[in-house]
């Protein structure tokens, strides 16, 4: 394999590794700043009335979610080589389309009488 190819892999998965280890850590993150608000809530009795802290965990959890979303299906189904391949298609597409309509135009004689006129 070319060195090239094999720094090219080596640096996506140094950098899909760095995604789920913030992952990890926003996930322990959470699990840690969720007791804590409960402690807040109901042993240091921080606004004791509400249960504050049930929403401030669905809010942190709906974050958390939209973290674990962006890391294993967005960049699995979205990433770099996905880009570069939809190009590709898309290009592809664009000289099929081409070719054909300059098919078109020669059995038709439209082209060649474009290009005595030039």
């Amino acid at each position: 394999m070319k060195p090239e190819l094999d720094h090219a892999y080596y640096e996506k998965a140094r950098k899909r590794t760095k995604q789920k280890k913030r992952l990890y850590f926003h996930f322990v993150l959470f699990l840690i700043g969720s007791v804590f608000f409960v402690l807040l809530n109901k042993v240091i009795k921080f606004h004791p009335e509400l249960d504050w802290y049930v929403w401030a965990t669905f809010a942190w959890l709906f974050l958390l979610i939209l973290h674990f979303v962006n890391v294993f299906v967005m960049n699995r189904f979205f990433d770099k080589d996905w880009e570069r391949i939809q190009t590709e298609k898309l290009l592809q597409k664009h000289k099929e389309k081409t070719e054909k309509l300059e098919k078109k135009l020669e059995k038709s004689g439209a082209l060649e009488s474009l290009e005595d006129n030039s």
